[in-house]
């Protein structure tokens, strides 16, 4: 309520998202399709930035993003834990799945926290 959200560390670092709705689709379409073999990458195919992603859910949540998590405070409270949980980059790419042709009915972050923060209840 206070607005008191923040970006962690620099906000440079990617970090991959999915809906539940896409991620509940992809299982079935792996299901139903035998050419889906191995592993994937179940992730949107728009991975953002902490910065960005950061941005979009203050903006969802009509809040100001004001403050900023330095990576040495996170750091001194979590130790190695805030390294690599909060401040580890992974930009995932889901290339096994637009490659066998899965349309995403989320693939934008900002799109999906307005409509899930700002449902008519």
């Amino acid at each position: 309520r206070t607005g008191a959200g923040a970006t962690l560390g620099s906000g440079q670092q990617y970090m991959s998202w999915i809906s539940l709705r896409d991620y509940l689709r992809i299982v079935l379409f792996s299901l139903e399709n035998a050419s889906m073999k191995g592993s994937l990458n179940v992730v949107s195919p728009q991975p953002v930035s902490n910065a960005e992603f950061s941005r979009a859910l203050a903006s969802a949540l009509n809040r100001p993003l004001l403050l900023r998590a330095p990576a040495w405070s996170l750091q001194a409270v979590m130790g190695d834990m805030a390294r690599l949980l909060l401040l580890a980059s992974q930009r995932v790419i889901p290339a096994a799945l637009e490659k066998a042709g899965f349309n995403w009915e989320d693939p934008d972050l900002q799109t999906l926290l307005d409509g899930f923060f700002k449902r008519e209840v």
